[in-house]
């Protein structure tokens, strides 16, 4: 997966969009045969209902990896906030993360 990235990142190079990235990111991951769903969106439940929150996962690979493509200049502690948000609401699980 990571691999991945750094190949879709070294082939366009830096100043692009997101979106650029992310696309390319998914030819990388069909190159390498990983099942993975673009643009997921993110439910969220409200007193047991759930509602559409308008929010998407960027990727989801393997149905086990939530991949969220930043394009900027460094990582920001609300970057690591919204994914670990983003693992809280899909029920999804930091590695090695205690159940």
């Amino acid at each position: 997966m990571i691999g991945a990235a750094i190949e879709g990142h070294r082939h366009l190079g830096p100043g692009l969009l997101e979106s650029a990235y992310e696309a390319c990111l998914c030819r990388e991951l069909e190159f390498r045969q990983l099942s993975f769903e673009r643009q997921e969106p993110l439910r969220v439940s409200h007193k047991g209902q759930s509602v559409d929150s308008g929010y998407r996962l960027d990727l989801v690979a393997e149905g086990l990896v939530v991949v969220e493509i930043k394009a900027v200049d460094a990582l920001l502690p609300i970057h690591q906030a919204q994914v670990l948000t983003y693992l809280r609401l899909t029920g999804l699980r930091l590695r090695g993360e205690k159940q």
